[in-house]
């Protein structure tokens, strides 16, 4: 039933709320704890939303009009400091949300904060920028605070020295992909210049160290930033820790009452020492247990783990929601049927799919998949972001190795990526031997090889491997999800599963920009058309 307003009530509403007359509306010029504790409050009173903003919440002072003054935020901070300070409710921390810019941090920073699975985030990509510019006079790289002396001089250098050889080699790459894939007849120059810049980027970027700096937009609530700024108080990398001070200062400015317990010694600073200690206390005994054992060889990617009756769980839990039976006589039911039965099972329930965003359901969440990955750490920036699965990584080194294109040794660059491995590998191992482990890794070059896991249910699987195989992908990750979508099939048995991962691209590409140029091109004509 719809609420009835006076016009000198609706004058009132008419800046905050994008409708006053129906059901659905919108909440805007609002500051995020005012719209937070508007919710909160809205939980435990009978009255309209819009109602409840003009009885409790709307003060003299407005946030528009010809001369607007600033929004009472008086009655929010104190609704906040019983509900979620005083009664330790949790879930009110997620009703408001701040858009913050991360800038200059480092590859291994965008990692650590682009950790939480509930935030969302944009990063510059390698891709599509080049890194061959010195704002400033200086290489876009971070310089860590924990080394000084001849020890942050030869750093300096010897990134100066990585960054002077990405930028010789960048013109003359793509000079080379030029020559080998020339434009062909009736192509888009805007196209194929777009694509032949992508290839040389793309190839050179494993000359890029782990200290090479970007940029990161993170849109959170006030829960993710607060868990985000505990984890980043306790990590032993001095830049963290410094990013998490300069957050949690901006951050007040917009959702303080979010944050307050962040630095209190008896809460947030008591759980960040807990998540030191038992990082410290991890690290102690792995180096005491595993000190005599050796990483045994293995593939690119490896299927750790998987159940072999997943095949058989994700028919019964697709009959679930169609059905009057329990779950547990469902999964009896599924043993019984022939391998055709539930396989049609399968096909009915993922349908006739017209693209990878059309997804079959959560029955596909009851079996999953963990992978352990051993590729370069370019491809493992673009897979970590991937947070609705479970990742964990391994600190990068030198230890696992370096990939090398061939386009890099046929473009005559070989011996110049060589030496300039070698050099980082050195700077690690000497910044390690002095005591400074995790900042050794700032050296490292994207090149080498890091080792990760990705535990996903098949549903994320079908989203991961049909979104990093698509042809204008990178050739490093878009290798690593065709291998993860041939071991669901080969060595996991699941082969309704894989077929279901329809989207899945197993085709060599060899200029992988140029076909998304071309239906850019096509899409910008349609919508230019008259």
């Amino acid at each position: 039933m719809a609420e009835e307003f006076t016009p000198a009530e609706r004058d009132l509403l008419a800046p905050y709320f994008t409708d006053l007359d129906g059901p659905v509306f919108a909440l805007v010029n609002l500051p995020e704890v005012v719209k937070g504790a508007l919710f909160a409050r809205y939980s435990r009173s009978p009255k309209s939303l819009r109602r409840l903003f003009l009885d409790e919440f709307l003060a003299t002072g407005t946030l528009w009009g010809p001369a607007p003054t600033a929004f009472d935020t008086t009655r929010a901070e104190k609704l906040y400091e019983r509900v979620f300070f005083e009664y330790g409710d949790d879930s009110v921390a997620q009703l408001g949300g701040v858009h913050l810019a991360c800038e200059g941090a480092s590859n291994v920073l965008t990692k650590v904060l682009e950790w939480g699975r509930l935030m969302a985030y944009l990063e510059q990509s390698t891709r599509y920028i080049p890194y061959d510019d010195r704002p400033a006079g200086r290489y876009r790289y971070h310089v860590p605070a924990e080394l000084d002396g001849d020890l942050r001089a030869r750093y300096v250098a010897t990134l100066d020295a990585t960054f002077d050889t990405y930028r010789a080699w960048l013109p003359r790459l793509h000079d080379f992909y030029a020559t080998r894939y020339p434009m062909g007849t009736g192509e888009s120059e805007s196209a194929w210049r777009t694509s032949i810049r992508a290839k040389a980027l793309d190839t050179l970027r494993g000359l890029l160290p782990a200290a090479t700096t970007s940029n990161v937009g993170i849109y959170a609530t006030g829960q993710a930033y607060e868990q985000l700024l505990l984890r980043m108080r306790a990590h032993p990398l001095m830049e963290v820790r410094a990013y998490a001070d300069l957050m949690l200062v901006e951050l007040r400015k917009v959702i303080p009452a979010f944050l307050r317990r962040v630095d209190l010694p008896d809460r947030g600073a008591a759980w960040s020492a807990y998540l030191a200690g038992t990082r410290e206390e991890s690290q102690r005994m792995a180096a005491t247990l595993l000190a005599n054992e050796a990483a045994e060889p293995r593939d690119e990617v490896t299927l750790a783990d998987f159940d072999p009756d997943g095949e058989v769980k994700v028919v019964a839990a697709a009959l679930y929601a169609v059905s009057s039976l329990p779950d547990d006589q469902l999964l009896a039911v599924a043993r019984r049927m022939t391998h055709d039965e539930r396989a049609a099972i399968l096909r009915g329930y993922v349908g006739k799919r017209g693209n990878r965003r059309h997804r079959p359901g959560r029955a596909f969440e009851r079996t999953a998949y963990r992978f352990d990955v051993l590729t370069d750490y370019g491809a493992f920036r673009d897979l970590q972001r991937h947070r609705l699965l479970t990742l964990e990584w391994q600190r990068l080194t030198p230890r696992h190795g370096y990939v090398m294109a061939e386009a890099i040794a046929d473009a005559g660059a070989g011996d110049d990526w060589r030496r300039v491995m070698d050099d980082a590998a050195a700077l690690h191992d000497d910044i390690a031997a002095v005591g400074f482990v995790d900042a050794a890794s700032y050296a490292v070059p994207m090149a080498y090889r890091v080792r990760f896991y990705m535990d996903m249910n098949a549903r994320e699987a079908m989203h991961v491997i049909e979104l990093r195989t698509a042809p204008q992908g990178h050739p490093a990750y878009r290798r690593v999800c065709q291998s993860m979508h041939r071991l669901i099939a080969e060595r996991a048995g699941h082969r309704a599963i894989a077929d279901a991962i329809t989207f899945a691209d197993h085709s060599e590409v060899e200029l992988e920009r140029l076909q998304a140029e071309r239906a850019a091109e096509r899409r910008r004509a349609a919508t230019s058309s008259p």
